[in-house]
């Protein structure tokens, strides 16, 4: 069973270790340096009041995925700024569909309008995922250069509350 609360500190480590699988396997975020439980905590930090830190886990506390939400610097004040993580392996079983109900209602208490989520134009079960929930595409960014050097578009999409 799928168990969805919201995160906390001490879910650093389980939260970098999912992330830091998914970065290694490479071809799905923009991230392409690995976290340590203590950034991840320090990035739980950020923003007080303006962040959610949704986390999704099975019956054993094993976590299955998390999503975040808050502000960005390239969005105006009542978008927030989507980003999500499904454990290899654990994708399509119905994880990100229970955090993004999650995240909608705390997207809501924190006064947000709408939600940008921006995602590789090369990653396929993103994009899918995202246009499921009824995000609609609003701007690309081409030739988007990561930390790493891999040159990729970024395609942003829209989902308004």
């Amino acid at each position: 069973m799928i168990h969805v609360r919201q995160a906390n500190p001490l879910d650093a480590r389980q939260m970098a270790d999912l992330l830091n699988q998914i970065i290694a396997k490479g071809g799905t975020t923009a991230r392409t340096t690995p976290i340590t439980a203590d950034e991840m905590r320090s990035e739980m930090r950020l923003y007080p009041g303006q962040t959610a830190w949704i986390l999704a886990e099975d019956d054993n506390a094993h976590v299955l995925g998390f999503q975040h939400i808050g502000p960005h610097p390239e969005l105006p004040p009542e978008a927030a700024d989507i980003a999500t993580f499904v454990r290899l392996g654990q994708t399509g079983l119905g994880i990100g569909s229970h955090l993004f109900e999650a995240t909608k209602t705390f997207a809501r208490r924190l006064g947000y309008e709408w939600i940008n989520a921006t995602i590789r134009a090369d990653n396929e079960s993103g994009l899918t995922y995202y246009q499921s929930k009824g995000f609609e595409d609003y701007r690309r960014l081409p030739d988007t250069v990561l930390a790493d050097g891999t040159t990729v578009d970024r395609l942003c999409k829209r989902y308004d509350l």
